[in-house]
């Protein structure tokens, strides 16, 4: 089986992805593409959207973190990604469908707002990655690809504020997941490497950091990617950051 996986670093969706095929015992190849500069790279590839992750899988091009989970499934059905019992697995694709559709993209705009702050935490984010040019080129030429990439993802004072006063709420969802058995069970299932990397994204957030890893979604993203790459020093204005400290869960 040949299997070529297209990621941009430290993006939460490529690692899900990575995380199934490992999970699977695929073997694949990794590309790094840059940020905004993706966008044609996957186009002149063949694949139908301009989004990462993106996975040649003999041959087949498939995009997506949840077309991907199924196709792994289709492809290489132990282990299970889903539950057998119907009712079980209704509850996991909810779970999965909720890290794709509503967690992922607001940690998405956190990230790009405070590296729009401060470029300097972009490469601890990169660390590892072959992108086809030095990481000290990169780094130097990051400027536009910020700008574009905080643009594109909409990632404005007013979205990312409202961002923050939502997380207590998605938080919760992840940890009445995990109470109800949904989530971190004894084996685990497409919906903890759909919601994991986010929370762990989140994690590398100085200014989030205490008031997640004390939850169960914090103790999620451990278990699932321990050692997520990047570290962005606080950032956030103090007020922006009180609905989470109000809402903080003890350990």
């Amino acid at each position: 089986m040949s299997a070529r996986l297209f990621v941009i670093p430290a993006s939460h969706p490529s690692i899900t992805s990575a995380l199934m095929l490992e999970y699977k015992g695929i073997a694949y190849k990794r590309t790094d593409l840059l940020p905004v500069i993706s966008k044609g790279a996957l186009r002149a590839l063949g694949f139908p959207r301009n989004t990462v992750p993106a996975l040649k899988l003999d041959g087949a091009r498939v995009q997506g973190t949840r077309e991907i989970a199924r196709e792994l499934e289709r492809i290489q059905p132990e282990p299970p990604l889903f539950p057998a019992d119907p009712e079980k697995r209704v509850a996991v694709e909810e779970a999965e469908r909720f890290g794709d559709e509503e967690l992922q993209h607001p940690i998405r705009q956190l990230l790009w707002w405070a590296i729009k702050q401060d470029k300097a935490p972009l490469r601890s984010y990169s660390e590892g990655a072959k992108l086809g040019v030095p990481l000290s080129l990169a780094m130097k030429t990051a400027a536009p690809v910020v700008a574009l990439s905080a643009r594109f993802n909409e990632a404005s004072d007013d979205n990312v504020r409202r961002d923050l006063a939502a997380l207590p709420g998605l938080l919760q969802k992840v940890d009445d997941w995990i109470a109800a058995g949904v989530l971190n069970g004894d084996q685990l299932n497409a919906a903890d490497f759909q919601i994991a990397p986010s929370i762990g994204l989140a994690l590398t957030l100085e200014d989030l950091r205490p008031a997640i890893e004390s939850r169960p979604a914090g103790a999620l993203a451990k278990r699932v990617v321990p050692d997520y790459p990047g570290k962005t020093p606080p950032i956030f204005p103090t007020a922006w950051l009180e609905p989470l400290r109000q809402t903080a869960s003890p350990a």
